[in-house]
């Protein structure tokens, strides 16, 4: 496992290579998060130069994440991903969804939050990358069963790569992480 050991620093580039390396080694579909389409565009460059033909589904956060009735990935930036063959995935955030209205609203933390705490001990970035591979088998954009290479981040690129089976939301405690490839300090 490489871990980055610089606080505070992404590494976009470096983590998306490694994350190629892995979904080529191991023949799997990657699912990336990407909020505003930018690490999904540097994906694209990156598979774009190396000639790789892998399968990529990006999800986005939901809609009314920062502002009522929009979403951070643009129309427009949707489109251009689409074009580049990349499947794209806006559903309910897997590990948040409606048990954060009751949490926001009660001051408490339900169950799934406590998952999502957990995961985050070993970094957001592998929290976000459970949830997005659970957001995309949800939708149906990876087949069941199958390992997948997630990467996710902390709020911006990405820093995190795992490997693994996810299950669906409402079966998610059958989810396997099978590698940590790359994670922050």
């Amino acid at each position: 496992m490489k871990v980055f050991k610089e606080k505070g620093k992404v590494n976009t580039a470096e983590t998306l290579s490694l994350a190629v390396a892995k979904a080529e080694e191991l023949g799997a579909p990657m699912v990336v998060a990407s909020n505003t389409g930018s690490t999904a565009e540097q994906l694209a460059a990156l598979l774009k130069e190396s000639h790789k033909d892998i399968p990529v589904v990006v999800v986005s956060a939901v809609y009314g994440m920062r502002e009522p009735g929009k979403n951070q990935l643009s129309d427009e930036k949707r489109a251009e991903l689409k074009a580049q063959g990349f499947k794209v995935v806006t559903a309910a955030h897997a590990l948040s969804g409606a048990e954060r209205a009751f949490s926001n609203k009660f001051h408490g933390q339900g169950p799934i939050e406590i998952m999502a705490h957990t995961l985050r001990m070993f970094s957001q970035g592998v929290k976000v990358g459970v949830e997005c591979a659970t957001m995309a088998l949800d939708a149906g954009e990876i087949p069941y069963g199958v390992p997948v290479v997630a990467v996710g981040g902390t709020g911006g690129g990405a820093d995190s790569v795992i490997v693994l089976t996810p299950s669906y939301t409402h079966s998610i405690l059958d989810t396997k992480v099978h590698e940590i490839v790359c994670k922050p300090y």
